[in-house]
């Protein structure tokens, strides 16, 4: 593979110095380009480029021509593992992802096995290879899978939902059941997550998506707990360099100091915490990824300046940052807004680190 011309990315989380702060966006291949929007209906449909490494390939290179982002991130959807599953993933315009056979009963659980990375996921793993070539080193490459937690809101929903009713009935009236799905899932997570490094992922992310939708008790025993498992199973050192792993719960800024404690090298968080006191709370233990409001890409160019600037300031110096959004991009958004975000993030963090 070839040398990694910039690496300030895995520097940043691992907390090492760098020259100026690394940034690149959730979502950052997505509906929001329209060079993203012609390979969609060149594919016909989303689920066929996600499955064809060519496509995925070109969609997760796009943005890269456009900004100067500090890192790719795979082009795939976290709802691939439970699709390999055989649950019957398919996507209805406007209703987002829908499974024909959501899992509801002990016999379902137990029908469930662990999928193997490079069979029944081959065509990410294929993706992740075509990328690593295409990049030539430019940036590093972010592989991500679901946590077990958000996978199982989906796989006992049977898709998106606003009250959780389904699978928060299963944690508290059937709590084995739930545990036995998680670990299968958590297997699966680790599995595919450590396919993907040797593939040629260079930095992990979990996408906790639906954490935030629990309990404090609920969250330590039913998101974070297999979270840990999965961070405790992963490849941490590939090509002699250290993999670093991020963590993202939505919602989740009440629960920092527990996440710093789970064996990851960096938090993603939100908007809804200030992001110099999450600073504090982790202590020195992780590095901080986050935390710009999506929203503000509809304001102005000075506006999203200023707000970078401010975000910037609420970290302060040294080391240890990522700046990205506090959740994905909005389809929406103008692609030249988030050049300005880009931009205003490598001008203005110079001041923040040595050299």
């Amino acid at each position: 593979m070839p040398e990694l011309k910039n690496d300030r990315l895995l520097r940043a989380l691992l907390r090492q110095p760098v020259d100026v702060t690394p940034v690149w966006i959730m979502r950052q291949a997505g509906r929001y380009l329209p060079e993203y929007r012609a390979v969609r209906e060149k594919a016909g449909d989303f689920k066929t480029l996600c499955t064809t490494p060519e496509l995925a390939c070109e969609v997760t290179l796009q943005p890269l021509r456009r900004f100067a982002l500090d890192a790719a991130i795979l082009f795939s959807d976290i709802l691939t593992i439970p699709d390999a599953m055989g649950l019957g993933l398919h996507f209805t315009e406007g209703e987002g992802p829908r499974f024909k056979k959501p899992v509801r009963s002990m016999a379902d659980v137990q029908a469930l096995s662990v999928p193997d990375p490079e069979t029944d996921l081959r065509y990410v793993m294929d993706a992740v290879r075509l990328i690593r070539r295409e990049l030539d080193g430019r940036v590093p490459l972010i592989g991500f899978a679901g946590s077990p937690w958000t996978l199982a809101t989906y796989m006992v929903e049977g898709g998106g939902s606003k009250d959780f009713a389904a699978i928060k009935g299963m944690l508290f009236d059937q709590p084995k059941q739930m545990h036995r799905l998680l670990d299968t899932l958590a297997r699966a997570v680790t599995a595919y997550l450590n396919a993907q490094v040797a593939a040629g992922a260079q930095a992990l992310m979990l996408f906790d998506t639906w954490g935030g939708v629990l309990t404090p008790r609920d969250y330590r025993e039913f998101s974070l707990r297999y979270m840990e498992h999965i961070v405790r199973g992963l490849t941490r050192e590939h090509e002699g360099r250290r993999v670093p792993v991020i963590l993202f719960s939505k919602n989740g800024g009440q629960w920092l100091e527990a996440m710093a404690d789970s064996g990851c090298d960096a938090i993603g968080i939100d908007w809804t915490t200030d992001l110099g006191n999450a600073r504090v709370r982790v202590a020195g233990k992780v590095a901080l990824q986050g935390n710009m409001d999506p929203s503000i890409l509809y304001a102005s160019p000075e506006r999203i300046r200023g707000e970078v600037g401010t975000i910037l300031a609420s970290y302060g110096r040294g080391r240890g940052m990522v700046f990205n959004l506090g959740h994905g991009i909005h389809p929406q958004a103008n692609p030249e807004k988030v050049a300005v975000v880009v931009d205003a993030v490598h001008e203005l963090s110079r001041q923040y680190h040595e050299g």
